[in-house]
């Protein structure tokens, strides 16, 4: 899983080394392929509108001068649904397709689309998969579960060396791939690692979990999982006195986390990309993708790292052969003016 919030205009450089040559004058049409419906929703919708402003910036920079969204093709992250929704796009007169979103979409899909020599990349999908097959068509823009999860332990291990923790997945292929990867590095540093559960994706009661959590003594709660699932889980902890603090993930990055955890998710943390609205490369696209004034601060204050003793807490920087990516852990805070941006 990987941050989507701007599918920014350095994606138009992409778009043109892949279509120039069969571009020209003629009109190149794109799809998106993701979750439009279902829990993960506003994924999807973010998948979309950064594609569109993509396009648009391409348009106006004259690198494809003439591109547009031909589709958008709703798999719901369910892989028996990516497939139909993956043969019907080779049937269109499409050119690119961004998504899936999904890892677990991801095997399927990009079988389909590299049968039919079909360009696709995927600006969320983290598993290994796309990139070491071989596959001369499918690209991803965002780095490996695996590295995320090393990220998130690294930086566990730095800051709470002595706190017992527990790790839990939503049961879908990255939020299990992440978790596993968190739990096994906390087990070979020897911490007070306590507690590896998993819970159902798209349920509303995890009293159960909040209560095993407390009961153990757990102070950090790493959850690798979607927006939804972590945000009842932090209200619920709240609502049982549950003081332990969560890590997690890249999708949790999302204003829907905080409606639905209120204000008990102030000081949650979560692996992120570098913050995307400090690309200069995509300026005119965070123009275009900006918030009315009154939603600005609040933006604002989710892409910001969490400040420690005056200093931008980060995890650093770290490249693997397909994982090349930059994670660190950023918070939400009470007060935005308290943070900072981290200036790499």
């Amino acid at each position: 899983m990987c941050n989507t919030r701007i599918f920014s205009f350095a994606s138009a450089a992409i778009f043109a080394s892949m279509l120039t040559p069969t571009a020209g004058a003629v009109h190149v049409n794109i799809a998106v392929a993701g979750p439009m419906t279902g829990s993960a929703a506003a994924l999807g919708a973010q998948m979309r509108d950064g594609t569109v402003t993509a396009a648009e910036a391409s348009n106006a920079s004259g690198l494809l001068p003439s591109t547009g969204i031909l589709r958008v093709a709703d798999d719901t992250c369910d892989p028996k649904q990516v497939v139909a929704a993956s043969d019907q796009l080779t049937m269109e007169d499409v050119k690119l397709v961004v998504g899936p979103f999904c890892s677990a979409s991801l095997s399927p899909a990009s079988d389909v689309y590299a049968d039919a020599a079909l360009a696709q990349i995927s600006p969320a999908s983290s598993s290994r998969q796309l990139t070491e097959r071989g596959l001369k068509t499918g690209f991803r823009i965002c780095g490996c579960d695996e590295r995320q999860g090393a990220v998130a332990a690294e930086d566990i291990l730095r800051h709470y060396p002595d706190a017992k923790i527990a790790v839990l997945d939503d049961k879908r292929t990255a939020g299990k791939r992440i978790a596993d990867v968190v739990a096994s590095r906390l087990q070979e540093a020897g911490t007070k690692y306590v507690m590896r559960q998993s819970y159902v994706a798209g349920g509303t009661d995890y009293v159960a979990s909040v209560l095993r959590m407390k009961s153990e003594g757990v102070q950090i709660a790493h959850i690798a999982g979607y927006y939804a699932g972590i945000g009842l889980i932090v209200g619920q902890a709240a609502e049982a006195s549950a003081d332990f603090m969560v890590t997690g993930n890249d999708p949790r990055m999302r204003n829907e986390f905080w409606s639905i955890a209120s204000e008990a998710a102030n000081g949650t943390l979560s692996t992120f990309v570098p913050d995307p609205t400090r690309n200069a490369k995509a300026s005119d696209a965070v123009a275009k993708l900006t918030l009315p004034r009154s939603r600005q601060d609040a933006t604002r204050s989710i892409l910001m790292p969490l400040s420690r003793h005056g200093q931008t807490r980060s995890s650093g920087q770290a490249h693997s052969t397909a994982c090349q990516s930059r994670l660190r852990f950023v918070a939400r805070q009470s007060k935005p003016s308290s943070a900072r941006f981290d200036s790499t």
